[in-house]
């Protein structure tokens, strides 16, 4: 038999553990698909004495994961400490300099550090797999970098955060306040104590950066995504979104433009009859519009010890098999710069909820300010403070201001934004507006 490909494991958390007990119970199937056995050998944690529901006394243990990055007697380093900079860092870097494959969870390091780690392992003729960095359990790193790799694609897009999906999920299924929903996700353990990382936006920017290089052929930049959360999204959305034929996700957005790929991470209107639609509570989704055919979803967990385990091991695998592609999928001199699409000049669809006060001339002034940046209105539906739409002009018009719902045509971020100024230079509106760009089918 083929000698055992032997591994050192950083970082013995939920996710290590798994991998561990995982490699231990699949053995047999696992010889039978790679055709030679894998191996823990090593690990490295802060810990030696926290219970972690697995047995470490038969593997080797270094205190430092930048010893066992170096140990002559592993073949693959996994890394599943997390965090952008060291321990991971460096760790990454020793052992790809000591021509050892690389397979990592660490997104955050990726989004970072990924061009300059890609030419680190092809220096070093190593392989650099992370799966599990996106979207968990679902195979999408694979299906770009090897599945499509004959085709082009038009966008990519998806629900990347568990946290958010939750969260919105239940606002829209139980009527519940964002506040509401956040500290029962943190109650169950989908969010963290501090939540802003995920529900502003930028854990899911980290992901689709990566996303982006591996279908566009870019520099990883997450700094050239545009970013939104999800914290401004109120039930009166949900509702309105609901009546008029969509539903409120949390979407990383990645599309070829003229003007560049253009890299997005905001509340994002769905039409209720795409598959994307019906992805609930905690699990994710991605969509690739493929040029030729039509698109192709995959739904699965995004998180969780098992889920991102299972993508860890599948990369353990392929290097087993000996399996080696360019990190991104091309060579990295190869990549191209990122650059920034403005987001002004993003075109689409809006939804936007004024509170326009209740006088003479307001609507007038509204629909003037629109028209003057070309802006042409698919629908108008004023609502009564209560939530009900208008009953029209019979109607009695509530105390206050009146909730205004306007659905535009496809127009420009620009556009929308200067009439929005306008409006609000005008005096006719309480607050500020509400805004959630429409994605439609393709």
């Amino acid at each position: 038999m083929v000698a055992p490909l032997r591994v050192g494991l950083a970082g013995l958390g939920n996710v290590g553990a798994a991998v561990i007990r995982l490699i231990e119970t699949e053995q047999l199937s696992i010889v039978a698909r790679c055709g030679r056995p894998i191996e823990v050998v090593a690990v490295s944690a802060r810990s030696r004495d926290k219970d972690r529901g697995v047995s470490l006394k038969k593997f080797r243990w270094h205190d430092d994961p930048l010893g066992l990055a170096r140990d002559p007697d592993i073949d693959v380093f996994v890394e599943l400490m997390g965090g952008e900079g060291d321990p991971a860092k460096s760790a990454i870097e020793a052992a790809l300099a000591a021509k050892k494959s690389v397979v990592t969870a660490n997104k955050a390091l990726l989004a970072r550090h990924g061009v300059a780690l890609a030419m680190l392992a092809e220096k070093n003729g190593v392989a650099v797999n992370f799966e599990a960095a996106i979207a968990g359990a679902i195979p999408v790193v694979k299906t770009l970098r090897e599945g499509l790799a004959g085709n082009s694609f038009a966008r990519v897009y998806g629900i990347l955060n568990g946290t958010c999906n939750y969260i919105l999920t239940r606002m829209e299924q139980d009527d519940l306040s964002f506040a509401d929903c956040l500290k029962d996700a943190q109650r169950l353990g989908y969010a963290e104590a501090d939540p802003t990382f995920d529900i502003e936006g930028h854990d899911t920017a980290q992901k689709l950066s990566i996303l982006a290089s591996l279908a566009f052929g870019t520099r990883v930049d997450p700094d050239a995504v545009y970013v939104e959360g999800i914290s401004s999204i109120a039930p009166a959305d949900l509702e309105a979104a609901d009546e008029l034929g969509y539903r409120v996700k949390l979407l990383g957005v990645a599309v070829k433009t003229p003007q560049g790929i253009e890299q997005r991470v905001h509340p994002t209107m769905v039409p209720k009859d795409s598959a994307i639609a019906q992805v609930m509570g905690v699990t994710n989704a991605v969509t690739i519009d493929v040029d030729g055919f039509s698109p192709i979803t995959l739904v699965g967990p995004g998180a969780g010890g098992a889920a991102t385990a299972s993508a860890v091991v599948a990369d353990i695998v392929d290097i087993a098999r000996g399996h080696r592609l360019p990190v991104f999928g091309r060579p990295a001199a190869q990549l191209t710069e990122a650059g920034r699409a403005p987001m002004q000049r993003h075109e689409g669809g809006y939804y936007i909820r004024l509170l326009a006060v209740d006088k003479p001339g307001t609507a007038a002034t509204i629909a003037t300010r629109l028209a003057e940046q070309q802006i042409s209105l698919e629908s108008i539906v004023q609502r009564h403070r209560g939530g009900a739409p208008s009953g029209g002009s019979d109607a009695k018009s509530p105390a206050g201001p009146v909730p205004v719902i306007l659905i535009t045509y496809a127009t420009t971020e620009d556009a929308v934004r200067r009439a929005l100024d306008a409006v609000k230079a005008d005096k006719v509106i309480s607050g500020e507006p509400q805004l959630i760009r429409i994605e439609k089918n393709r």
